[in-house]
């Protein structure tokens, strides 16, 4: 089985964005950090999801994982530009 290096990739930065999104929440309490962090773990799962092979069998579930992580940060971002 070859190693998939751009999925590999991906699975760590998700990783190293969620761990700083966590650290960011903990030092300034910063939710949308922390919610930026969650949309990168669930990015993460459907990396993790790809590199076991289980694309084909969890589509459908992935497309909903992903969404929803789009969605919450797409939230974030608009909580900070509209910040008074």
């Amino acid at each position: 089985m070859a190693i998939d290096v751009i999925t590999s990739l991906n699975l760590i930065l998700c990783i190293a964005i969620f761990l700083l999104g966590y650290w960011c929440y903990v030092k300034r309490k910063n939710q949308m950090a922390l919610f930026v962090g969650i949309s990168f773990a669930l990015f993460g799962i459907t990396h993790i999801v790809t590199l076991l092979g289980y694309t084909a069998r969890f589509e459908g579930v992935m497309i909903i994982v992903r969404l929803i992580a789009y969605l919450i940060v797409i939230f974030s971002l608009s909580k900070l530009a509209f910040r008074k």
